[in-house]
C-alpha cells in the first residue's frame, strides 16, 4: 500500500508525530525485554493463545531440570511430609481450566516518568488451557496443623534482586491455597510445560497478577506466619516512593484490549486501515470478576459506546468483544476500556507507582484511515 499523495503522513522519529528520541531505554532493560516476550496483540484473535505467543517472565535463569531425580517436597506444620515425583502427580485427579494470565508490570513502559524494569507495554497477557492436580488434595493428605498461616511456595530458579541472594518464593494465605481452582500445574496446551513455563511443575492461581504462579516447583512448606521474603515484602507492591512498602498486588484489575485493525507502518506500528466500515475486535478479562461490559470510542475518549460481548472462554479466562466502526479518512485515536462486575472501570490515564505495577489505563490504538 504506497501512501497517496495529500493522505495523512506517517510519524517518523522526532517529527512531533508519534516517536520522540529522547524516550529511550537502558541497556539492563533491552537485556530483559530480550530475555522476556509479550504476545503480539494480532495474538487476541485466538480464544487459547498458542503457546509460543504466550507473554513470557523469567526473574533469573530458566533451571535445567532432570525430571528423574526432580521430586515435590511438601512438609513444614504438617502431620505427614510429602516427596513425590511427577508420575505420583500425575496420577491424582486431575483437572483442566483456560485461565487468562497476565504480569502485574504489564504497562509499566507507558508510564512517565517510566519506572525501570522489564519495558511492558500492554502485550504482557496470554490463555492457555493448564492441566494439574488441585493443591487441595495435597494439603489435605499432608494434613495442616493447628496455627498454619500461610502457604510457601519455592521455585528451582535463583539469583540476586534488590541487593538479596533468592530464591524465587511467595506464598499465599491457607484460604486462598485451599480454593478449588488453585492447580499444581504440569501440561500447558495438552503438551507438558515447556522449560521456560516452569517445566516439570509450576504453581497456577487463576484470578491473581502471574507473579503468584510460581514456575519450577521444589518445595511447598506451611508455615506459622506470615512469610516475609522479598518477592512478597519488597517487590509487587503499589508504592509511591523506594522508601514507602506501599500495597501488594494481588488480583488482576478489568482490562481490555483492541486487535489492531488494519496494517502497521514497520517502526511505529501506527495503523493503516482503509475508509469504510470496520469491525473492531478485542478481548476483556477481569481476574475473578466478570466482564460486565467493554466500551469503544473514536474520539481519543471523549464518548463512548457500548461493544458487544462474546462468551467468556472459562470463569477466569478472556471473552471477545467486538464493536461496527464506520472509519473517515484522516488521523484517529480509537480507545477501549472495560467494566468489571463490581462497577470497576479502566482509568482514562495509569495512575503511577514507584515499581509500574497493575497499569489497566485504557488502550490506545492510533491510525490513520485512507
Amino acid at each position: 500500500m504506497k501512501q497517496e499523495q495529500g493522505a495523512a503522513r506517517l510519524p517518523t522519529v522526532g517529527d512531533g508525530s508519534g516517536l520522540a528520541p529522547g524516550d529511550t531505554f537502558y541497556r539492563e532493560e533491552l537485556q530483559l525485554a530480550f530475555r522476556n516476550r509479550g504476545m503480539p496483540l494480532e495474538g487476541l484473535q485466538y480464544d487459547i493463545t498458542p503457546t509460543g505467543m504466550h507473554y513470557l517472565l523469567t526473574h533469573f535463569d530458566i533451571p535445567k531440570v532432570d525430571v528423574g531425580t526432580w521430586r515435590l517436597h511438601l512438609d513444614g506444620l504438617v502431620s505427614r511430609g510429602l516427596t513425590l515425583t511427577l508420575d505420583d502427580i500425575r496420577r491424582r485427579p486431575a483437572v483442566t481450566l483456560a485461565v487468562t494470565m497476565e504480569c502485574a508490570g504489564n504497562g509499566r513502559a507507558l508510564l512517565s516518568p517510566r519506572p525501570v524494569s522489564q519495558p511492558w507495554l500492554v502485550e504482557a497477557i496470554g490463555t492457555s488451557e493448564w492441566t494439574g492436580t488441585p493443591l487441595r488434595g495435597l494439603l489435605e493428605e499432608a494434613g495442616l496443623k493447628d496455627g498454619v498461616v500461610e502457604v510457601l511456595f519455592t521455585g528451582l530458579d535463583q539469583g540476586v534482586q534488590g541487593d538479596e541472594l533468592q530464591y524465587y518464593q511467595r506464598s499465599l494465605t491457607v484460604g486462598e491455597a485451599m480454593r478449588d481452582e488453585v492447580l499444581l500445574a504440569y501440561e500447558m496446551n495438552g503438551r507438558p510445560l515447556e522449560p521456560q513455563h516452569g517445566y516439570p511443575l509450576r504453581l497456577l492461581v487463576p484470578g491473581w497478577y502471574g507473579m503468584t504462579s510460581v514456575k519450577w516447583l521444589d518445595r511447598i512448606e506451611a508455615i506459622g506466619e506470615p512469610f516475609q521474603g522479598y518477592q512478597m515484602t519488597a517487590a509487587y507492591r503499589r508504592a509511591p516512593t523506594a522508601d514507602d512498602p506501599g500495597e501488594p498486588v494481588s488480583l488482576i484489575q478489568v482490562r481490555a484490549l483492541m486487535v489492531p485493525p488494519g496494517i502497521p507502518d514497520f517502526l511505529t506500528r501506527v495503523r493503516l486501515v482503509e475508509a469504510g466500515d470496520v469491525l473492531l475486535t478485542g478481548r476483556a478479562w477481569a481476574g475473578r470478576r466478570e466482564v460486565a461490559r467493554v466500551e469503544v470510542s473514536a474520539d481519543g475518549g471523549r464518548t463512548w459506546e457500548s461493544a458487544r460481548l462474546g462468551e467468556p472462554v472459562s470463569r477466569y479466562a478472556w471473552r471477545s468483544w467486538s464493536f461496527p466502526w464506520k472509519a473517515t479518512p484522516g488521523r484517529h485515536s480509537l480507545c477501549v476500556r472495560g467494566w468489571d462486575s463490581e462497577g470497576n472501570v479502566q482509568p482514562t490515564e495509569p495512575a503511577w507507582n514507584f515499581q509500574g505495577m497493575a497499569n489497566n489505563a485504557v488502550h490506545r490504538v492510533d491510525m490513520i484511515v485512507r
